[in-house]
């Protein structure tokens, strides 16, 4: 359930629906939207009715929830959250771009990859530093080497900086450097991780898993709020089906069907979920026009010499230009970009 209070409530009558909650083994988790204050009343939901909660001075109503995610329903936000990551704000009127390698690869890569995103109009430079393989084979990535190269060359260039983290012990390194940490595919059912996320209270950008349903992705997220971080970006990064001509097959459906259910932020990443340098385009302005809040794009100086996913990697004049390309679908849709 979710108590609705008056945004000009005093925090004492606030204080006194959390305590009320609490005592009554409730476990009460405090939302501030522009227009209202929500509690979510985590418990058993049978012995609220009794509370008398509707008539507590600011309460304006009492809403159940049936849906499994609470926190992240559309019901406990009251409208669009937005995540403010560094000078960039997902979920907003315009449209962000999270642009840059899959890989730090090298001080002279990163630098020219942060000089050519910046330049574009992205407001975040992606990066990974650690980097969960399908072959041990192939390149796992730099490291804390590569967050302390990567935030230096975004702080040159006015960007905030997001890279994946994939166990806790690379999540205390990311912490240190970066804005923004992701959640990958294979780890979006990793509810230990979750839970520290959850708790290190840093923006968190969750991908979708290679086979989750949309209940399951929320569900996920779910794990990240209930331990008090509202700061969570969704992102749709393709699923795995029969089809072999692309890497993975871009549910677009997902974008308006989740801000249907979900009051959280979408971003797509096109790159992953195609596969092919030349979908990336047309998929991101399909993106923008089913509601998506921003795009991840894997952006190289070089892609043919890129250590790792160069095929799906837009080069810095390529990138150029999907970037005008958005304004206009943009502007179609009442956004910008």
């Amino acid at each position: 359930m979710i108590i609705v209070m008056d945004v000009n409530s005093p925090e004492e009558n606030v204080n006194a629906v959390v305590d009320k909650l609490e005592s009554n083994g409730f476990q009460a988790h405090l939302i501030r939207g522009v227009k209202r204050i929500v509690i979510g009343a985590v418990g058993d939901r049978g012995s609220l009715s009794s509370m008398g909660l509707e008539v507590m001075p600011g309460v304006v109503s009492a809403v159940p929830i049936m849906k499994p995610f609470k926190l992240v329903s559309r019901e406990a936000g009251g409208g669009n959250s937005v995540v403010k990551v560094g000078n960039a704000e997902i979920g907003g009127r315009e449209i962000v771009l999270l642009a840059g390698p899959c890989a730090v690869e090298s001080e002279e890569q990163i630098y020219a990859a942060a000089k050519a995103v910046k330049a574009s109009g992205a407001g975040i430079l992606r990066g990974g530093a650690f980097k969960p393989r399908t072959s041990p084979y192939s390149f796992q990535g730099m490291e804390e080497e590569g967050l302390r190269i990567m935030s230096e060359a975004a702080k040159q260039y006015g960007l905030a900086t997001v890279t994946e983290v994939i166990d806790l012990q690379s999540l205390d390194v990311a912490l240190k450097y970066v804005d923004m940490v992701q959640i990958g595919a294979r780890n979006m059912q990793n509810f230990r991780l979750l839970q520290a996320v959850g708790r290190a209270g840093s923006p968190v950008l969750l991908k979708r898993g290679l086979s989750a349903t949309v209940e399951e992705w929320l569900m996920a997220a779910e794990y990240i709020a209930t331990e008090g971080n509202a700061g969570i970006v969704l992102c749709e990064r393709g699923i795995r089906t029969f089809e072999t001509y692309t890497r993975n097959t871009l549910d677009l459906s997902a974008v308006p069907l989740v801000k249907s259910l979900s009051h959280l932020p979408v971003v797509v990443d096109p790159s992953h979920a195609t596969g092919l340098r030349k979908l990336v385009g047309p998929m991101s302005l399909a993106a923008v026009a089913a509601g998506a809040d921003g795009l991840l794009v894997e952006v190289h100086p070089d892609p043919q010499k890129a250590l790792c996913d160069g095929p799906q990697s837009l080069n810095p004049g390529e990138f150029n230009k999907l970037a005008g390309d958005l304004k206009t679908v943009a502007a179609a849709v009442g956004r910008s970009a």
